[in-house]
């Protein structure tokens, strides 16, 4: 595998949007930073998240650890030891495993610009604790809009 380019300078304050959402309570746009740079093992993404909107349902990753900085604006972060609000130049993980589940919202009045970095390991899975779901993901990430190569998901039976 060739080497990733470097020297690659990507603003996280551009306009720009690689991936937009509007559903289920996600409203939100997203630059692929981590592919707009090359990166190979690490996943990075600035969202801008529209108030009253969030990232992605309450979830954990097993394989995956993440970060969230917030750039501008705030959010509140539920964990498994209840809610965090944080603020412009905040910044907190998620540990891969249980103890890692997160939901980020944005509560306030005006947009919200976090950026979130993850370790890039697979397979992947991904367990939502409120349906106790999960979803299994493999092979490269998906480009935005698309699924990766291979994506599952499992809900418990009965539902």
């Amino acid at each position: 595998m060739a080497a990733p380019p470097t020297g690659r300078v990507v603003s996280v304050l551009s306009p720009g949007t690689d991936e937009r959402r509007d559903r289920d309570g996600q409203r939100w746009s997203r630059l692929a930073l981590g592919r707009r740079l090359g990166s190979e093992l690490l996943g990075a993404s600035v969202y801008v998240l529209a108030p009253g909107s969030g990232t992605w349902p309450y979830h954990a990753h097993l394989a995956n650890e993440e970060l969230l900085l917030v750039l501008a604006g705030s959010a509140t972060v539920r964990t498994p030891d209840g809610e965090v609000r944080v603020a412009t130049g905040d910044a907190i993980t998620f540990p891969r495993g249980p103890a890692g589940s997160h939901e980020v919202r944005n509560d306030g009045d005006g947009p919200c610009r976090i950026v979130i970095v993850s370790t890039m390991v697979e397979p992947e899975v991904a367990h939502f604790p409120d349906d106790d779901s999960y979803v299994v993901f493999a092979g490269a990430p998906p480009v935005p809009g698309e699924t990766a190569p291979v994506e599952r998901r499992l809900v418990p039976p009965g539902d």
